[in-house]
């Protein structure tokens, strides 16, 4: 089926929300065990981590781990976001950089001014988001990021939503005091669809709908790690406990343009292949053989691949082994932990 489809559903008892692009799964939402990413809490600075430079805080919900912390004593409290899931064994990660989302704004308390999406490039349209932004913004120092899904929207809807988020944002950041609390939950993965897949799609909410439309076939394949793409060409992608590996294949192309075609097809087919797997951290490519004069072409290729992905992705370079590495946030619940 052509087109895009987003399909609420669950899995296994998991409130779930996957996205279909021309009848391929391209992006899956998942309901975890631990807190959602966008939690909020008023946390208590517990003990530091020298070798790290972090510091674990204390929360209702166990501790969390906050990096690159300076001037934090034991005991101090602070405002803390949940920015994605822990690998296991691991302290879930949080930033001081709280921010609040939703489908048209980001409320940036710690960044003053409005800015708008650089994917709107029309400038009246432009004027008219931020006339409608400046209509209803206050004196008090925050910050807003007017979404792509801004473009076209009625006036009175983004004027809405913009109003909610500063409501909120006043009312969490004026409880920074007191003992450890949950101040706000994350969005679930239905409010997250509706938030972030802001581009035209058909959306389907009927009971069953994985199953009717493809979704829980698309996630049996993904369990099997294999990618098939044109020409025979393969990704092999496996998660272990240190590392993601990725193993590129070129199929029965044994002519001397294979190892290139097959290496550009991967970097093309990457972000969506580690997004539905929910897969990040460490993330090392064994590629095809191609030579050297060609990795600038291919680093071009994996940037433009990442540059449409919407978490974020780091390319780190290459190993002497002629390995690439990619370090990626954990922002995704993944895959093989929700299907047990």
């Amino acid at each position: 089926m052509k087109g895009r489809q987003i399909i609420l559903d669950q899995i296994n008892g998991r409130e779930a929300a996957a996205l279909m692009v021309d009848g391929q799964l391209d992006d899956l939402l998942v309901e975890g065990d631990a807190p959602r990413p966008g939690t909020i809490y008023r946390a208590v600075a517990d003990r530091p981590v020298k070798g790290q430079g972090g510091m674990f805080l204390k929360t209702p919900d166990g501790n969390v781990f906050l990096r690159q912390v300076k001037g934090l004593a034991p005991g101090d409290v602070m405002l803390v976001q949940v920015t994605g899931y822990a690998e296991p064994g691991k302290a879930i990660p949080v930033t001081q950089k709280v921010l609040f989302k939703s489908r048209y704004v980001i409320v940036t308390p710690d960044a003053p001014g409005i800015n708008v999406s650089r994917s709107i490039h029309e400038d009246d349209e432009r004027d008219r988001i931020l006339e409608v932004a400046h209509q209803v913004t206050r004196e008090d120092g925050v910050g807003l990021i007017l979404r792509s899904a801004c473009e076209g929207a009625d006036r009175d809807e983004i004027a809405e939503d913009i109003a909610n988020m500063l409501d909120l944002a006043e009312q969490v950041l004026a409880d920074a005091e007191g003992a450890a609390e949950r101040l706000i939950d994350g969005d679930g993965p239905h409010l997250a669809a509706w938030r972030d897949w802001s581009e035209p799609a058909e959306v389907v909410t009927d009971a069953g709908c994985f199953d009717t439309h493809g979704v829980l076939d698309a996630l049996e394949d993904a369990q099997g790690g294999r990618v098939s793409l044109d020409g025979g060409v393969s990704l092999f992608v496996e998660p272990t406990r240190a590392l993601v590996a990725v193993d590129v294949n070129t199929g029965r192309d044994t002519s001397p343009a294979a190892g290139i075609k097959a290496n550009f097809a991967a970097a093309r087919a990457l972000p969506r292949a580690l997004r539905v797997r929910g897969l990040g951290g460490q993330v090392v490519l064994d590629l095809a053989p191609m030579p050297k004069k060609d990795r600038r072409g291919f680093e071009s290729a994996l940037r433009a691949a990442f540059k449409r992905d919407p978490i974020d992705t780091t390319l780190v370079g290459w190993t002497p082994l002629g390995h690439f590495e990619l370090q990626r946030k954990k922002a995704r619940q993944e895959l093989r932990e929700v299907l047990k």
